[in-house]
């Protein structure tokens, strides 16, 4: 297969929240759905590219947060394809419990006091739901690489490593100024909420060493190894 290519779709302006499209020899790979609502800025990046609906054959959930999970029941719907997700997050998922939310610092006790990240969404059930331990081949799919159980910044999260050495790793790390941001993009940063900083420093060091280059994320970014790298090492300090 040819490397795929990576479409960044701003669910907020700056990059402060990110999906992406992954755009393959056989097909499209939606990672993150945003907000509710945010289906409209989908559509036009589908558009921008040539694509329809139709041609996103898989959309890969990468936590259960409302800015990553919220849209995902209405774009089944509009695309037909499955939604993958780790059972980890799967109560969230569903809307049976709250979601925990461990503040990083004064911006994630200032972000959850103003309810944003609170709000619910449509629930829904995945159609692949991965298990502990599960690596799943996108190949079917049209991409060239897998989904991988990444935890950390929540019990559920995934991460998919590309064949291109590529990475989307959702929130397990974020970059530049509060939230994505204008300044400091390239200067990796925790997210606002993070329920297990060891967890992630692993997580990351692991995909380092399996060779991945280039780390895509929610908020800012993306980053090279080497800024994860250093970044995983500040989280094993924290202890």
């Amino acid at each position: 297969m040819a490397a795929p290519r990576i479409v960044r779709i701003a669910i907020l302006p700056f990059g402060m929240v990110n999906c992406h499209l992954i755009i393959g020899d056989g097909g499209c790979v939606l990672v993150d759905a945003g907000l509710p609502g945010s289906e409209g800025k989908v559509a036009r990046a589908l558009k921008r590219h040539g694509l329809t609906w139709a041609d996103i054959r898989l959309i890969v959930i990468t936590h259960a947060h409302v800015d990553h999970a919220g849209g995902a029941a209405r774009l089944r719907r509009l695309t037909g394809a499955p939604v993958l997700a780790h059972c980890g997050d799967l109560a969230y998922y569903q809307q049976l419990v709250p979601m925990n939310f461990c503040s990083t610092g004064w911006f994630g006790r200032l972000f959850l006091r103003t309810g944003l990240i609170l709000q619910p969404y449509e629930p829904f059930t995945p159609d692949i739901l991965m298990a502990e331990g599960q690596v799943l081949d996108l190949s079917r799919f049209g991409v060239d690489g897998v989904v991988r159980h990444t935890p950390g910044h929540t019990a559920g999260s995934v991460s998919m490593e590309l064949a291109s050495r590529e990475v989307l790793v959702g929130d397990l790390i974020a970059s530049g100024i509060l939230l994505g941001g204008l300044v400091r993009t390239q200067h990796a940063i925790r997210p606002p909420f993070e329920e297990d900083p060891q967890a992630t420093a692993l997580a990351l060091q692991r995909l380092v060493d399996a060779g991945m280059e280039t780390f895509y994320m929610g908020h800012g970014g993306p980053l090279p190894a080497a800024e994860v790298r250093a970044h995983a090492r500040k989280l094993r300090r924290l202890g």
